[in-house]
């Protein structure tokens, strides 16, 4: 595809949804830094704008509006964080398939951070292991783009999906975030936490930063906290907010 063909929106147009037959907006949930106890970042979460769950809104969108479903996503978790007044890191998810070009299609993004005001460099672009990416070599393309940009990267429920260890062979990420199927549970089974154990000195030989997600129960979050794991996100610190901003109990921690 040549970057002629590819659509090209504005904020406004990506912000009024580009005609798509539902509203949706975001919630977000911290992402916690138990060493400095503070928050390291916000993930930004689809929702529709009744409060609506993410999979309400994503069954909705068609392979048709993929491209502008995920430009504007990117531009609403923006818009929101600098309406919010977010000063920490900003996780924003994409999806791979929609992007056709990464130096072209990340151009509406870039657009975004500078109308709001929000720095590229507190973005950390993830992606889930859950999407099929059909073509290995774009997502390592778009990866490194984005790396030399200056935004960071992430991937999501690492150890669940698609991508994989294969993956970090090809590129090497900010951040992986170990999928909760593998968390949750973890400080009662001997399995995961070899699993766990694996993954985290893997991370540390690449200097990797490693997230675990899920945590619900305490005892799960002291176990993982005692392996030297620095960043926590999960219900057990907080819920995601609706167009809004928690705050995290320091008796937690």
């Amino acid at each position: 595809m040549l970057d002629s063909d590819i659509p090209k929106f504005s904020c406004n147009e990506c912000l009024k949804g580009l005609g798509f037959p539902f509203e949706f907006t975001m919630a977000f949930q911290p992402i916690v830094d138990v060493e400095n106890k503070s928050i390291y970042s916000h993930e930004a979460l689809v929702r529709g704008v009744n409060g609506e769950g993410a999979g309400w809104v994503l069954n909705q969108v068609t392979s048709e509006m993929l491209y502008k479903f995920d430009q504007a996503c990117r531009v609403k978790a923006i818009e929101l964080a600098s309406k919010l007044k977010i000063d920490t890191y900003l996780n924003i998810n994409f999806l791979p398939n929609a992007v056709y070009k990464p130096e072209t299609c990340i151009r509406t993004t870039l657009e975004a951070c500078e109308e709001y005001g929000f720095p590229i460099q507190k973005i950390i672009f993830e992606v889930t292991e859950h999407e099929k990416v059909y073509e290995y070599s774009h997502l390592v393309n778009i990866f490194k783009e984005y790396k030399k940009i200056g935004f960071k990267t992430a991937i999501d429920d690492f150890g669940e999906g698609y991508s994989g260890i294969g993956l970090l062979v090809e590129f090497q990420p900010d951040m992986i975030k170990i999928d909760r199927k593998i968390i949750d549970g973890i400080s009662k089974s001997p399995v995961k936490k070899s699993i766990v154990n694996g993954i985290l000195n893997i991370a540390k030989d690449l200097g990797i930063l490693v997230e675990v997600e899920g945590i619900e129960e305490k005892e799960d979050y002291i176990f993982l906290k005692d392996l030297g794991v620095r960043l926590f996100q999960g219900f057990y610190f907080a819920k995601p907010v609706f167009e809004g901003i928690g705050k995290i109990d320091e008796k937690l921690f």
